[in-house]
């Protein structure tokens, strides 16, 4: 319990110190969690079929990666983020259309597709984070209002 208690509280301690680029990582990562996890379960199978006692499992992994997305989508600044919010938009709404699909189809390649896209942006935000850290500039990312 106490162990609980302690991880817990690390965890919300390590999120409210984080810099805006820090949680989009994060949020990043949680998505591609989720998604390796659906997956996972859906690749698991008996006798060469799949298995219909997993797809509540699935479902809740492909349905908490589309409310990341979506608190994604809600974070952007399109006022100072012009084109790239407005892309990322685009972008975020074809990635949630594309898990409500593979949803309801338990369709592996379209959640592979939005998988490795998800990991594409977040290697892009590592490197943004990182250049933004080392040149000191301290300065909010141009079209994310994580605040909302």
């Amino acid at each position: 319990m106490a162990y609980t208690n302690a991880l817990a509280a690390y965890r919300e301690t390590r999120i409210k110190t984080a810099s805006q680029g820090q949680l989009i990582i994060m949020l990043y990562d949680e998505a591609v969690k989720q998604l390796d996890h659906s997956l996972d379960l859906l690749t698991l199978n008996t006798a060469g079929k799949k298995d219909p006692g997993r797809i509540e499992q699935i479902g809740k992994a492909i349905v908490k990666t589309q409310e990341i997305i979506t608190e994604l989508m809600v974070s952007l600044d399109f006022e100072r983020g012009g084109d790239i919010a407005k892309n990322l938009f685009a972008l975020y709404t074809w990635f949630n259309q594309e898990l409500l699909e593979a949803n309801i189809t338990q369709d592996l390649k379209r959640i592979n597709n939005v998988r490795s896209m998800l990991g594409d942006l977040r290697s892009t935000w590592v490197e943004v984070v990182a250049k933004n850290t080392s040149e000191g500039a301290g300065q909010p990312f141009a079209g994310i209002n994580i605040a909302g």
